[in-house]
């Protein structure tokens, strides 16, 4: 869980580079390697949401929702919140 938290966050923050070069904050002499990145880090975000999903026994609504997250510019903060909540809940529990 903790690395799918990480992965999230990295690929959020990564989504928001990329769209930094259209903006001009960014030199257009970067967009293949930070779009190498950016696909990277989505793929194994994606790939870290299956197991999450699986591991943690989320609906494929739940599942969804986290996937339309990494699509959308700033989602990954709710995510993040999501997890967070996720994870200290399962801890009151545990106890």
């Amino acid at each position: 869980m903790r690395l799918f938290r990480i992965m999230s966050i990295l690929e959020g923050l990564s989504y928001l580079v990329i769209l930094c070069v259209p903006l001009g904050l960014i030199s257009r002499d970067y967009v293949f390697g930070l779009g190498m990145t950016h696909g990277v880090l989505f793929i194994s975000y994606v790939l870290l949401s299956f197991y999450a999903a699986h591991k943690l026994r989320w609906s494929v609504l739940v599942w969804l929702a986290v996937f339309l997250a990494a699509l959308i510019p700033f989602a990954f903060i709710a995510v993040e919140v999501f997890l967070r909540r996720l994870m200290q809940r399962q801890q009151s529990h545990a106890q």
